[in-house]
C-alpha cells in the first residue's frame, strides 16, 4: 500500500472589493515536502465571475493567477520570490494579504498522490 505523506493547502480566493469581504473560490494551492511538489490549479468560470462582480476584469485575474503558477514552478523567470526554497513559496504565497486575490487559511491533509489530490481539491471547493 502506497505511503501517505503530509501536505498542505489554502484556498485561492477572488476578493474584488477588498473592504466588502466578499469572495469567490477560483483555485486552490497545495504543497507537499516529501513530494517535492507545489502547485497551484484554478477555474474562472467568465460568466459566475461576471455575476459576481460585473466589472471584473477577468485577463487581470488571470495574469495574477498565472503569477502564483510562475512562483510555484520557480527559478529566475518567477523573480526573486521564484529564487526561494519550495517551502518559502509557498508560505509566500500563502500570507495574509488584502489585494484582490488572496489565500484561505492554510489546512493539512494526507495523501497517496499529490497531482491527484490537488485535482479532488479543486472539484470540491472551486468547480
Amino acid at each position: 500500500m502506497p505511503e501517505k505523506h503530509l501536505f498542505e493547502y489554502a484556498v485561492i480566493r477572488l476578493m474584488p472589493r477588498v473592504e466588502r469581504e466578499e469572495f469567490i473560490n477560483v483555485g486552490v494551492i497545495m504543497y507537499c515536502a516529501e513530494e517535492r511538489f507545489l502547485q497551484t490549479a484554478y477555474a474562472l468560470n467568465r460568466d459566475r465571475l461576471l455575476a459576481f462582480y460585473e466589472v471584473i476584469d477577468i485577463k487581470e485575474v488571470e495574469a495574477r493567477l498565472l503569477l502564483f503558477q510562475r512562483i510555484c514552478r520557480g527559478g529566475k523567470e518567477a523573480g526573486p520570490i521564484g529564487q526561494l526554497p519550495i517551502a518559502a513559496r509557498f508560505r509566500w504565497l500563502t500570507a495574509s494579504c488584502s489585494t484582490v486575490i488572496q489565500t484561505s487559511a492554510v489546512h493539512p491533509g494526507l495523501c497517496k498522490d499529490a497531482q491527484q489530490t490537488l485535482e479532488h481539491l479543486l472539484k470540491q471547493l472551486v468547480l
